[in-house]
């Protein structure tokens, strides 16, 4: 029997930064966005906190090799 297991996590990941100085928030946000998206920041990202969501489990039926004469 093939039984095929689903894990659901939340994965909160924190990553410290530098910004430039004198940036109003509207370009703050940009600059992260930008740092995130070309994949600059995933580097710095440290797992925080994973929070468990769920489980759950599929039965699979095998189908025979044999083939029927």
């Amino acid at each position: 029997m093939k039984v095929i297991i689903t894990v659901v996590e939340k994965i909160i990941s924190e990553a410290h930064i530098d910004i430039p100085d004198g940036l109003n928030q509207s370009a703050i946000k940009e600059h992260i966005v930008d740092r995130y998206n070309t994949g600059e920041m995933q580097t710095e990202m440290n797992i925080f906190q994973v929070d468990f969501q769920s489980i759950s489990a599929r039965i699979v039926q095998e189908q025979s090799d044999a083939k029927s004469a």
